[in-house]
């Protein structure tokens, strides 16, 4: 019997590839004759980049850079197929970099993002994929820019200084002075968020008070990101900013778009990066989940990809999450079977702390019940 495991992460507790380990685990004590097959998967958020290096047997790359908070730290880029930079926003200016309460978007900066960038420019890499989920910033990509060498000054020709506080000062841009290098070069940005740069249902609204902005922050957030893109589309004479996934990672889908980059699928992206495709071609049965499923996984979420791709081919998805949420029954019909892995009544947080226990306790339940499916279709 051949199994393909392709699970998200489950954010908080396993990565995908640490999902994939325990799974394998389990099957290697109840059902060692399946030929198991893993394949870390991620939708462009936290672990995209471990996912996609695993997966392809790539490298990482250490590299020092400005954190979110403008803090030096190491962080890493990986390179895949020899030619292939993955930047991942989570590890470089992401979320959980910043202490609860230091969560203050206007404080925040996407500028290591642009020395992550600069660097692997040096290393002579053109081609990249950059994961945007998990960011700590609504800086339009303006500290991105920066670091890339776009100037912004204000009225009195003064630079300013790459956070988001100072988006309503900006008053002249100059794409002149950018690294010439990155028009040498393609990005493919993973995003499974549509939401446009500025508006109610832009960056600031929607994902600001998840990042620590209050009420009146997030109303000036959105007047200082439409200002920051008013100016540089005029400088460019071109429009990004109601375009789609321009307001995600807190506006650096825009940032990426001014500079040619192509918004897809955070799925689909890691999925044609890790060849998903070809693995599960010849799989029976074909096991995802993340940290929590329910109606919000029909949008996009991985375990979405991964059964729309297992039932194509003829293969039979499975879905094995931390819990289930409100509408997880309208995911049967894409499983054939929606399973958390609590064993009993417990806390969010004891699920969390004990998530290798009890994903290896329900995997080693559905490696017993394939090895019995596989022995009564024998006989």
């Amino acid at each position: 019997m051949n199994i393909v495991l392709a699970p998200d992460s489950f954010k908080g507790s396993l990565s995908s590839a640490a999902v994939c380990d325990i799974i394998k685990r389990a099957f290697a004590a109840e059902y060692e004759e399946a030929n198991v097959v893993s394949v870390p998967m991620a939708d462009g958020g936290e672990g995209t980049l471990e996912a996609i290096v695993t997966a392809t047997n790539g490298t990482t790359v250490t590299v020092e850079a400005k954190g979110p908070l403008f803090e030096k730290r190491q962080t890493v880029y990986g390179v895949v197929n020899g030619d292939t930079v993955i930047v991942e926003t989570a590890s470089i200016a992401g979320l959980t970099l910043v202490p609860n309460e230091k969560r203050n978007p206007l404080c925040t900066t996407t500028y290591g993002m642009g020395e992550v960038i600069r660097a692997a420019l040096d290393a002579g890499y053109r081609r990249f994929l950059v994961a945007l989920g998990g960011s700590a910033t609504n800086d339009g990509g303006f500290g991105l820019l920066s670091a890339l060498g776009v100037t912004f000054t204000n009225e009195k020709g003064e630079r300013l200084p790459p956070f988001a506080a100072s988006l309503a000062d900006i008053a002249h841009v100059d794409f002149a002075t950018i690294d010439a290098r990155v028009y040498e070069s393609t990005f493919l940005v993973a995003s499974d968020v549509t939401n446009p740069l500025c508006g109610k249902n832009g960056a600031s609204f929607v994902f600001g008070p998840q990042k620590g902005a209050n009420a009146e922050q997030v109303r000036f957030l959105d007047n200082a990101l439409s200002n920051y893109a008013a100016k540089i589309e005029a400088h460019l004479r071109q429009a990004y900013q109601h375009e789609k996934g321009a307001g995600a990672a807190g506006g650096l889908g825009f940032a990426f778009l001014t500079l040619g980059g192509k918004i897809v699928s955070g799925a689909e992206l890691v999925a044609q990066t890790v060849r998903l495709e070809e693995k599960i071609k010849d799989a029976h049965f074909v096991m995802t989940g993340e940290g929590r499923s329910d109606e919000q996984t029909l949008y996009g979420k991985v375990p979405l990809y991964v059964a729309t791709l297992a039932r194509k081919h003829g293969a039979k998805p499975i879905l094995l999450s931390g819990s289930l949420g409100a509408g997880f029954e309208r995911l049967y019909d894409y499983f054939i079977s929606c399973d958390a892995i609590a064993t009993g009544p417990m806390t969010v947080d004891e699920c969390m702390e004990r998530a290798e226990e009890l994903l290896y306790i329900k995997a080693r339940n559905v490696a017993r019940l394939l090895k019995t499916i596989r022995k009564e279709v024998s006989r």
